[in-house]
């Protein structure tokens, strides 16, 4: 039986094995069948579409049968050209297609469709340049940066499709541009070349057609790669000559973005010969290490790997993004009932006195109605400013300034590897204030995955370090030859891989696929048994003192559902034998039954899992000449199969990977990285809950929680088994209760006290997730004739009956593990980390954060509200894939309570304030149409309303989303209880939004009533009443802005230079920008434009009016002074309490003890921009046992720069 059909074949009859890792489910979307080919039967499964690419060149493309109709008879080659295109626009097109995509934006569009109203002469209130001027800045700050980037896509393109490789034509290689390329071009390339296509390999100028490429670009990895050309190709393709007759056929899959698969077959001389990725050198790779080599053309252009995989990723968003969308959404909403109810007035006011009023005759018979219509449309106009057309360009530059502190962000930085913190995107940094749950990989991103050979097993003996056989034991063992296991185990070792070697100045370097390859090999090396060299169908080895030559038949390589590889070799002196190595779960279901020490080396299994050590087992089995050769011939046929060849692969792996004898097993170390444990206690502190995901084995996975304090010694843990039973109880519960289906329990599941913890294996998610996909697995363990006859037709009462109860389990077990403190799930594959990720998402409506290092961690990472990549020793792809980067686990204690809680807090405050500044300006010609008959008259001067949000009021509050910070950095390491606010959404949510409404009401009372009060009866000092309308605009106006100014002002928590300057300069601009345009010099130039000549100058030299505008600052600002203080002494928050208490004394040298994460960091060259730390005092000595907030508050008060 299969290792897939045993892993899933439990279904509901049986539990799952602890052990066995679930085959994995990754397919792409391409690969995912409709519901409808689900219910064909196994019999009309499709095989997969297959495309020529004939080796004759060009002709035989151009023939009809490869052609495709574009439209009625126009008809082009199905195969793609080799140019590439990646940018968007070009001279003719950029405008109107940039101009496309932003008007897709509705504030855009509705900023628009205003500009169109205010050209119309009968509800124009407005100028056309007030909503103009905002308008074409936002578009054009926006069409700029679109325009930079494609500039540089253009640059790219253009420099990648004009470089040169060499084609054969007409007998003779050519240099030819890459964009002139097409499938079936037989190309010849040379070291350090880019590779311009994806090509299936020939030969090349190193035995066997061996090729060395390096794949940075296309998956971030910089370690070497290996391809290999087919041997028949290598033989008979060397020369020009002998290309130019080729004339095979390639058939093989469609384009996909699969960069680890490719399925093919090249038919040549009527024989056919199996293609796989081993055979193909992708587009953007580049060639190492090999001075020549020749291929031949597959895929070009667009149809490329590389060029698939650049499609759109999903796009995430931040809750933030979503409340300010539907608060946006809440003021249009509020406008037109404005607007609506104003043009009521309007109505009414003119049929009572407008009408009637002989002065107010405009010439124009319009009704009421049709006049409240009217000033409806004028009234949109006028007030559009509730709905702000700054906001988001104003957000995007706030999050871009902090995406660019955190990559400067010094003690962020490892210089061991020279990595800095990496940003990835710009539209995630106030989620990192929020997040709930952490799902963390453990291999490379909790451990170092810098893997040491530390113990090992030999025919029931352990050799290694403490209460073992000393190594120095062994290798007297292996000088004297005594023991032929011992020497069976490292010969093993030397040959069951596949690392490739290189000499470098006389020393050999290995190159492996993964670290625990590289460190078995070189401990192979270290006790005597030296891997030289391989070629495509040898290897060979310096066995103590002489050397051997095998003869490779045949490579079963390593996957995730295999978990094992093996290798069959020709012995020299004919033998034929099977070495294999895998995990200890899939090796003992395949050893012989008369094998020995398999309860010996189990039990040493069992104390090397304890100790936190990453174990395989190998094992051998000879094979008779006969026995191979049937088993060849099966596989030749299943190797150039285009249908199911992996399925059909693996049946034939199974059938000779089975009767294995056992050797031993190995067991390598990998440490934790530093500062683990007190990184995730200290996020724990922050009620941030942290599930680790791994596919290791359940004590290894346990055994690190210890390690790393995500598990103590007082915690209850809970296993699968435990879980099943609660989960079956509480769905009896719900099916035995006739209102089950209309409420939801509310018994916790766990109703001991103490800390509990869960421990949950891949086989048991698959019980209790119980995946939808599960027909279609169903399907192809049918298909491999692996499913039990009777497992389809059993029924267990235990399972879901309906997707309501699937759904209903699957929100059972996440409020079960929700009760727990820690999380581990072991055994699990890359599928199933991205299922419980979205599981949580879906049922806690959580924001979540992926942390991982390796390939296997990318679906998680996606999954995720925000995904962290580690670059660590697994490559680049888990980097690739995320939103935020860094080299060590600890850093992300930083990431979150330092940048995501200052980008949290600084957000908020930003976007309540810029809420409160519209209200407070817009409403103001609210209350002023109660007084001009509701006739859509502007309040303020029109280039005043043009200017405010873009010059008089935009930078404070830039700064203050930029800068601001409530405590320093030092103070949010210290306190992680300061993160729970940004968990609870508590400092911008729509309490927040409506106390910023009624702020901006109040504002725009006292801004409008106290000027208008003051103008009733006055008299200025030249005997004449300033109370015209536009001295009344010019004292409004200048109210507003000192206002606003100063209300931010109050709302700033850490004050910079940079910050006053902005408050007192944009007072300073606004009033230099108002004395000029209000001068009869622009008057003169533009007379239409410019008409409140002289008003600023002749209201603002009256006293009278300065005490106005002092009277209305005042009244503003008073209350919110004073709410501020009776919040802080009649409801005094836990801080302020605290801060009541009589302070504490102090004594010098008391014993205190200190968190090591204090000591594990030396101090860098420089701070970030906004850490705090300018001139701070000594802080005094705090003791662990001080309540928390007196802490803060003492320490507050201590440095001058927290305020």
């Amino acid at each position: 039986m299969s290792a897939r059909a045993r892993a899933t074949s439990q279904g509901s009859l049986e539990e799952p094995d602890d052990e066995v890792v679930p085959y994995s489910d990754d397919e792409t979307d391409d690969e995912l069948q409709s519901e409808d080919d689900l219910d064909r039967s196994e019999d009309q499964l499709p095989e997969p579409e297959t495309i020529p690419a004939p080796a004759a060149g060009e002709e035989y493309c151009n023939q009809p049968q490869f052609k495709k109709k574009v439209f009625l008879c126009i008809k082009k080659s199905k195969y793609s050209g080799n140019a590439i295109k990646t940018y968007k626009y070009n001279a003719f097109t950029f405008l109107p297609l940039n101009l496309f995509e932003q008007f897709k934006r509705v504030a855009n569009l509705y900023f628009l469709c205003l500009l169109i109203l205010q050209i119309i002469p009968q509800i124009s209130t407005l100028p056309w340049y007030t909503t103009l001027v905002p308008l074409v800045l936002v578009l054009g700050i926006t069409a700029i940066k679109d325009l930079v980037d494609d500039l540089a896509r253009h640059r790219m393109d253009k420099e990648i499709n004009n470089r040169r490789c060499d084609v054969l034509l007409n007998g003779r290689f050519e240099k030819t541009r890459w964009m002139n390329l097409q499938v079936g071009d037989v190309v010849r390339l040379k070291k350090n070349d880019f590779i311009p296509a994806d090509i299936l390999l020939l030969s090349s100028s190193n035995p066997n057609s061996l090729c060395y490429v390096e794949t940075a670009e296309l998956d971030g990895e910089t370690n070497l790669k290996f391809k290999m050309g087919l041997k028949v190709t290598d033989e008979r393709l060397q020369e020009e000559n002998q290309l130019a007759r080729f004339n095979a056929l390639i058939v093989c899959e469609e384009p996909n973005n699969r960069l680890d698969k490719f399925v093919g077959t090249m038919i040549w001389d009527a024989q056919s010969y199996p293609l796989d990725l081993d055979n193909m050198l992708l587009r953007g790779c580049k060639i190492r290490n090999t001075d020549e080599c020749h291929g031949l053309v597959i895929f070009a252009g667009n149809d490329t790997k590389i060029m698939r995989n650049g499609g759109k990723t999903r796009f995430k968003r931040t809750l933030i993004d979503k409340l300010m969308n539907y608060m946006v959404y809440t003021i249009f909403v509020l406008l037109v009932l404005l607007c609506a109810g104003l043009a009521i007035g309007h109505t009414y006011w003119y049929e009572s006195i407008g009408s009637k009023a002989w002065y107010l005759y405009d010439g124009l018979n319009y009704s009421s109605s049709y006049r409240g219509f009217l000033s409806f449309w004028g009234y949109i106009i006028i007030l559009n400013t509730m709905v702000p057309i700054s906001l988001y360009v104003s957000v995007e530059v706030i999050r871009l300034g902090q995406s660019k502190f955190i990559n400067w962000d010094l003690q962020m930085y490892y210089a061991d590897k020279d990595t800095p913190a990496k940003a990835r995107t710009t539209t995630l940094n106030e989620q990192l204030g929020q997040i709930e749950y952490i799902f963390s990989d453990k291999t490379g991103t909790l451990t170092q995955n810098i893997m040491a050979f530390k113990k090992c097993t030999i025919r029931g003996r352990t050799y290694g370090e403490t209460n073992h056989q000393p190594y120095h034991f062994l290798v007297s063992c292996i000088r004297s030859k005594k023991d032929p296991q011992v020497l069976e185990f490292f010969k093993l070792l030397s040959l069951c891989h596949t690392v490739m070697v290189e000499q470098k100045e006389n020393e050999l370097v290995y190159q492996a696929a993964s670290p625990d390859e590289g460190a078995l090999v070189t401990a192979a090396r270290n006790f005597g048994f030296v891997f030289l060299s391989r070629t495509q169908d040898t290897i060979t080895i310096m066995e103590l003192d002489h050397e051997e030559t095998y003869e490779v038949l045949a490579l079963l390589d390593f996957n995730s559902d295999r978990k094992r590889m093996s290798i069959i070799l020709r012995f020299p002196d004919g033998r034929i034998r099977l070495y294999c190595k895998g995990a200890d779960t899939v090796i003992y279901q395949r050893l012989d039954a008369n094998s020995k020490n398999k309860e010996t080396t189990q039990e040493a299994l069992d104390i090397f899992a304890n100790e936190t050590l990453r174990t395989l087992c190998l094992c051998y089995k000879d094979i008779s000449q006969a026995e191979y050769d049937a088993w060849s011939q099966k596989h030749q046929a299943a190797s150039v199969s285009m249908g199911n060849r992996e399925e059909a692969l693996d049946v034939l792996y199974e059938e000779i990977e089975k009767n294995l004898l056992l050797i031993g097993a190995t067991a390598i170390e990998d440490k934790l990285q530093d500062g683990v444990p007190e990184t995730i206690a200290k996020l724990a502190k922050a009620d941030i809950k942290i599930w680790v995901l791994t596919g290791d084995k359940k004590e290894t996975a346990e055994n690190i929680g210890f390690s790393c304090q995500l598990l103590t010694d007082d915690m209850k843990i809970h296993y699968g088994e435990d879980v099943n039973v609660q989960l079956r109880n509480r769905q009896t519960q719900r099916r035995n209760d006739p209102q089950g289906r209309n409420k939801k329990l509310k018994e916790p599941f766990f109703t001991e006290p103490g800390k509990n913890a869960l421990v949950i294996t891949g086989g048991w998610l698959n019980e209790i997730l119980y995946e939808k996909k599960k027909k279609r697995r169903r399907l192809r363990l049918k298909k491999l004739r692996k499913r039990h006859t009777n497992s389809s037709s059993a029924t267990d009462s235990s399972q879901p009956v309906d997707d309501w109860e699937k759904e209903k389990r699957q929100e059972d077990f996440v409020d079960m593990a929700c009760e727990c403190s820690a999380v581990i799930c072991c055994r699990v594959t890359p599928k199933q980390k991205a299922n419980v990720v979205s599981l949580v998402k879906r049922c806690k409506k959580a924001v979540t954060l992926s942390i991982g290092d390796g390939a296997n961690d990318v679906n998680m990472i996606k999954t995720a509200d925000i995904g962290v990549g580690i670059s660590g020793q697994e490559g680049m792809q888990a980097v690739m894939s995320s939103d935020y980067a860094f080299a060590q686990f600890r850093y992300l204690e930083r990431l979150l309570l330092v940048h995501g809680r200052w980008s949290y807090i600084r957000m908020c405050k930003f976007l309540r304030y810029f809420f409160y500044k519209n209200f407070a300006f817009t409403l103001v010609h609210f209350w002023f149409s109660f007084f001009n008959g509701f006739s859509s008259q502007t309040a303020y001067e029109d280039w005043f309303i043009t200017l405010y949000n873009v010059c008089y009021s935009s930078l404070p509050v830039l700064l203050v989303g930029l800068l601001d910070q409530d405590v320093n950095d030092k103070l949010s390491l210290r306190f992680p209880k300061l993160y729970l606010p940004g968990q609870q959404g508590s400092l911008f949510n729509y309490k927040n939004f409506f106390i910023s409404l009624f702020h901006g009401i109040f504002t725009s009372l006292m801004i409008f009533f106290i000027p208008y009060g003051a103008f009733l009866q006055t008299m200025g000092q030249d005997g004449e009443a300033p109370s015209d309308y536009q001295s009344f605009a010019v004292v409004a106006a200048s109210s507003l802005i000192i206002t606003v100014n100063l209300q931010i002002s109050l709302n700033t928590s850490y004050w910079t230079f940079v910050n006053c300057f902005a408050v007192l300069g944009s007072i300073a601009i606004y009033f230099g920008v108002m004395f000029d345009i209000h001068s009869a010099g622009i008057h003169v130039i533009f007379p239409t434009t410019f008409t409140f000549t002289g008003a600023a100058s002749n209201a603002l030299r009256q006293p009278y009016l300065w005490l106005t505008i002092i009277l209305t600052v005042g009244t503003c600002l008073l209350p919110v002074i004073c709410i501020q203080f009776l919040y802080q002494t009649i409801y005094p928050s836990v801080g302020d309490k605290r801060n009541r208490k009589k302070k504490p004394t102090f004594q010098r040298g008391g014993r205190s003890r200190r968190s090591a994460y204090a000591f594990s960091h030396s101090r860098g060259y420089a701070d970030l921009i906004a850490s705090g730390r300018s001139i701070r005092q000594r802080p005094h000595a705090i003791s662990e046992n001080e309540p928390f907030w007196n802490q803060l508050i003492s320490f507050t008060f201590t440095s001058p720069t927290c305020r």
